[in-house]
């Protein structure tokens, strides 16, 4: 999915215009990228989160369901 289909959904979930979607879109992925590069991880609550690899690539951990959960 690229970015204009990411902030064109964006936009129509909450309801704010395409550009403004994608501000934000891109504000969250310089925050990501900012700790990441701190050497931090970068949560997304309910998703998993970004961490850094043994080799220094960016890798995403996803968030495993509690038991009973799905």
């Amino acid at each position: 999915m690229r970015k204009a289909e990411i902030a064109k959904r964006l936009a129509k979930q909450s309801g704010v215009s395409s550009a403004e979607a994608a501000d934000q879109l891109d504000r969250v992925v310089h925050q990501i990228l900012s700790k990441l590069r701190k050497g931090k991880t970068a949560p997304l609550p309910g998703l998993g989160r970004f961490t850094i690899g043994p080799k220094g690539y960016y890798q995403f951990e996803q968030e495993r369901p509690a038991r009973g959960k799905k």
